[in-house]
């Protein structure tokens, strides 16, 4: 496995472990009362971190699987990932099932990118507007999202 993304699927899987408990435990009128600056619930912050997950598998197979440069939607640009939360009516989803999806989605991201080889990680993904990033800065950079996304509940969940 290459070490920084040893250290990834490591960090990854610790949150998950640390989190799971706290957003089980936490009470309904928290997950589905309290909004954050994008005026999302924790209901649609879990929501979105399993789109997030979900996104980037995909990515990591098509830029193992095929010659750079990948094209693949963005589907956190101009507003889309907010839409995306609409469409699947994250809100509504048992609380339960959805903090699994989201610890699932995550595991396997985690056990996949431990198998992604030297050869690929320059392989470069066009995100759209003129960005490209390649496979490790991808890789990379998840953790610090996902991270992001938690800090994001845990002030709403002292904000009560």
């Amino acid at each position: 496995m290459i070490k920084d993304f040893e250290i990834v699927a490591q960090g990854i899987v610790f949150l998950l472990n640390e989190w799971e408990p706290k957003l089980l435990s936490l009470p309904m009128h928290v997950i589905t009362g309290q909004r954050n600056k994008q005026n999302r619930t924790i209901k649609q912050i879990v929501g979105h971190m399993i789109d997030s997950a979900s996104n980037n598998t995909h990515r990591v197979v098509h830029l193992q699987n095929q010659e750079s440069l990948l094209q693949y939607p963005n589907y956190a640009s101009h507003g889309n990932n907010d839409r995306w939360i609409e469409i699947q009516k994250y809100q509504f989803e048992d609380w339960y099932n959805l903090v699994q999806l989201w610890k699932f989605s995550n595991l396997h991201y985690a056990y996949i990118i431990g198998f992604i080889g030297p050869e690929t990680i320059q392989h470069e993904w066009n995100a759209g507007d003129g960005k490209y990033i390649t496979l490790n800065d991808m890789v990379i950079d998840y953790l610090r999202h996902l991270k992001l996304h938690l800090t994001e509940i845990d002030e709403l969940i002292h904000t009560e």
